[in-house]
């Protein structure tokens, strides 16, 4: 994708969501970094039913230790891998408390010293606490790098290379929530709603998926 058409996709973008945010819910950094890290091979809704009740009795790196594995895992039971992410929560908040004074730290490379902290979590909490213009490659933002021709790339870190090369500035501090937002419901795996993607005159996507009702899409019902 050229230049001109990557600024004006993200433009479109913007104009769509000016304000776009983390579905991840929190009440401060430190539960943020935890959501994030609980989010992994999960989904938001399912992380924030959890969290929910949770976050109301746990927002400190403390009051979790207090809490333990064992009550952690009460609350977290419904997320897949909960026995692991549970240990990591637990073992990256003595870290914060005995390390860092209970706050979290601003470095990546401290970030992705904590269990369970990748540098997709750590790109998270940099761009969402921190407001660094970072950009964290999930597999919808792989899926949009990809599938747009925005930023092709074989392994997230090279989609996550071109897309902050190819991101103008003006851009970048919400281009990771634009990016995750538009793969999550319109650029969809298993079959992207085209025909209502404010992009899809820029997207290299091809064939492009028709309307449900439309008459392109009841002939290949037909077909098939």
């Amino acid at each position: 994708m050229n230049p001109a058409n990557v600024t004006e996709f993200y433009r479109r973008l913007r104009e769509l969501n000016p304000e776009p945010s983390t579905e991840l819910k929190s009440v401060n950094t430190y539960t943020l970094l935890v959501a994030v890290v609980l989010s992994a091979q999960a989904t938001d809704v399912g992380v924030n039913k959890a969290t929910g009740p949770l976050f109301k009795v746990v927002d400190t790196p403390e009051k979790m230790l207090a809490l333990g594995e064992v009550g952690l895992k009460n609350y977290i039971k419904t997320i897949g891998l909960f026995n692991t992410k549970a240990k990591n929560v637990i073992a990256l908040s003595k870290i914060l408390f005995e390390q860092h004074g209970s706050q979290i730290p601003r470095s990546r490379e401290q970030l992705e010293q904590l269990p369970g902290v990748g540098r997709k979590t750590a790109n998270v909490v940099l761009n969402v606490a921190f407001g660094e213009h970072t950009i964290a490659v999930d597999t919808h933002i792989f899926r949009v790098g990809n599938c747009t021709g925005l930023a092709p790339g074989k392994t997230p870190r090279h989609v996550e290379e071109k897309l902050e090369k190819a991101t103008p500035a003006e851009f970048k501090q919400n281009a990771h929530h634009w990016l995750i937002l538009h793969g999550r419901y319109i650029c969809k795996a298993r079959l992207p709603d085209c025909w209502r993607c404010v992009v899809a005159d820029l997207c290299a996507f091809k064939p492009k998926t028709p309307a449900p009702d439309s008459k392109e899409a009841k002939a290949k019902k037909k077909k098939a």
